[in-house]
């Protein structure tokens, strides 16, 4: 459903009205918009709203910063800010009230879900609408999500920064444009005459502070462009190197064309491109096979929610609550 609001943008000397309709929710701070304007005033065509500050619980408004592209400068600029509830609070189960005043939520998020659809179900099962997560996990990645609701969800920037181990298997012998399983293994090169000391040997190089080229098929943006956009394009895409920290990179089985591992890292750090920076330093390719996050600082998978078993916790708060009142009745 379209939610409207009013537009206030001034341009020079000039104010205009608009109505800006919401055609789709992007994520928690991104908005694809239409704007109507009165007859006979300029058009511009607005193609997102960033989040300045989020609303709060009770659904009061939220501030917006809103970018258009101005036909007469032939650029996008931002030309407006405005103030707009973007989720209104719907009334809530009484057992429910703790999730929306503010709680933080572990969740062992299950292969093939995005994160965000965890939010979303956690927004189902609580009626909550002011919840978010405290970094992505991959589609073809499982394990520990944070999950965030009411006032907890300003600390969603702090538990991003904390340091986050991962658990996985890297298949060596191939590789992959998307450095995972999200597109098809090729450039085949033999690999089962590595030996074992020279895979754990190959592992020191990228321990330490060192710098990542991040995959081509990712959300990291590029002058204004994000880096799969690109590349779906076909489009030579150049990310450049970012510095990150790995605390620890050590090989816990050895099955090949298979080795399995466990990393400790910085945020930012990304494990596609380690198996994929590992698989070359060993001269046969490498792609990442599986992954599952395990902690997040001091948080660990083994304290997390299964989806159904986060599902059943508040089925049976709400069923408690319930049958308080009708004793009490």
């Amino acid at each position: 459903m379209w939610q409207a609001a009013l537009l206030l943008c001034s341009f020079g000397c000039v104010t205009h009205l608009y109505f800006l309709f919401i055609t789709q929710q992007v994520c928690n701070h991104q908005l694809l918009v239409q704007t109507r304007n009165r007859p006979g005033f300029p058009q511009p065509k607005v193609q997102y709203c960033y989040t300045v500050q989020e609303c709060d619980a009770t659904g009061a408004s939220c501030m917006y910063c809103c970018r258009a592209h101005d036909y007469s400068y032939k650029k996008y600029r931002t030309f407006a800010h405005f103030d707009i509830c973007v989720m209104k609070q719907k009334p809530i189960h009484a057992a429910m009230q703790p999730y929306l005043e503010g709680q933080v939520i572990l969740m062992n998020k299950p292969l093939r879900w995005t994160s965000f659809d965890a939010v979303k179900k956690v927004r189902i099962l609580t009626g909550v609408s002011k919840v978010g997560h405290a970094g992505t996990l991959d589609p073809l990645a499982t394990g520990l999500l944070i999950i965030c609701t009411g006032k907890f969800t300003k600390k969603i920037n702090e538990y991003m920064g904390m340091p986050k181990e991962y658990t996985g298997s890297i298949t060596l012998g191939a590789t992959t444009p998307t450095f995972d399983l999200e597109s098809e293994p090729g450039n085949r090169k033999p690999a089962e005459h590595i030996t074992d000391a020279v895979l754990h040997d190959a592992t020191r190089q990228f321990t330490g502070n060192i710098l990542q080229v991040p995959p081509i098929h990712s959300a990291i943006k590029k002058d204004g462009k994000k880096l799969y956009e690109l590349a779906r394009k076909g489009k030579e895409v150049n990310p450049d190197p970012r510095p990150v920290t790995i605390d620890v990179f050590e090989l816990t089985k050895i099955e090949m064309p298979v080795v399995h591992f466990r990393v400790v890292c910085s945020t930012g750090t990304y494990i596609r491109s380690l198996a994929n920076d590992f698989g070359a330093a060993l001269g046969c390719g490498g792609y990442l096979s599986s992954l599952c996050r395990t902690k997040i600082g001091d948080f660990n998978i083994g304290h997390a929610y299964t989806l159904a078993g986060f599902e059943a916790h508040i089925m049976q708060l709400k069923q408690a609550a319930t049958s308080e009142g009708e004793a009490n009745a």
